[in-house]
């Protein structure tokens, strides 16, 4: 059965990233990490689900979203960056493969970052630090990296900015492909986390199976 949200508000993080915020129903439940099947409440776009992770703490008394929009595309996120306060929308309820393991590795493509966003903050209230993680994060330009001041300010967090569209100074300038992991001084007998785009989760979980991370250490949405 699907639960009715009320848009308390909804404040711009980037370009095309809007942070939206909305009144918790009673009782609903997830973990960090997980999603939920998201739709507008609007005739003709009901049935137009689409998943999106909560990255609000999972004991706060709102429930947040973080969405990009693709006005491109004609479709659900171009409408939700158009929501106003005090419209609905509709969630099932949580769902997905991916949680918190322990101290590893993240690697996070453009909007792939969200799943991580309620997991790092989870992690930082309860110990304080996030000693041991570290955090890849490939975007195309500087002006993609979402809560970019918030990740540099989590105590602990290694944080590593990819950009393969634009060079930046102190920024490395590529791809997470075979060379950037392999002079990237990874441990890979730790932990990996990986979530973005299709290809680049294939390409990246590939990489890393060849050298010697087996699935059980690599966390995912099941493909």
């Amino acid at each position: 059965m699907p639960h009715t949200l009320t848009l308390q508000s909804i404040r711009p993080i980037t370009h095309d990233v809007n942070e939206l915020t909305f009144i918790r129903p009673e009782g609903y439940e997830f973990q960090p990490g997980q999603a939920t099947d998201f739709a507008l409440d609007r005739d003709g776009w009901r049935d137009e689900k689409r998943p999106f992770t909560f990255t609000s703490l999972p004991e706060a008394e709102h429930l947040q979203f973080t969405i990009k929009s693709y006005p491109s595309h004609d479709g659900v996120t171009e409408q939700i960056g158009k929501l106003e306060g005090g419209e609905d929308v509709l969630i099932e309820d949580a769902w997905g493969a991916i949680s918190d393991h322990g101290p590893g590795t993240i690697i996070a493509g453009g909007a792939g970052i969200t799943p991580f966003l309620s997991i790092l903050r989870a992690r930082q209230a309860e110990h304080g630090d996030l000693d041991g993680y570290r955090l890849i994060f490939a975007n195309s330009c500087e002006k993609d990296i979402i809560l970019r001041e918030e990740l540099e300010r989590m105590t602990g967090l290694k944080l590593d900015l990819v950009l393969s569209d634009e060079n930046v100074d102190g920024i490395y300038h590529g791809q997470v492909d075979s060379d950037y992991l392999d002079q990237a001084d990874l441990d890979f007998g730790g932990t990996f986390y990986l979530c973005g785009p299709p290809p680049m989760q294939e390409d990246v979980s590939t990489l890393l199976k060849a050298r010697g991370v087996a699935d059980e250490r690599l966390v995912h949405e099941d493909w």
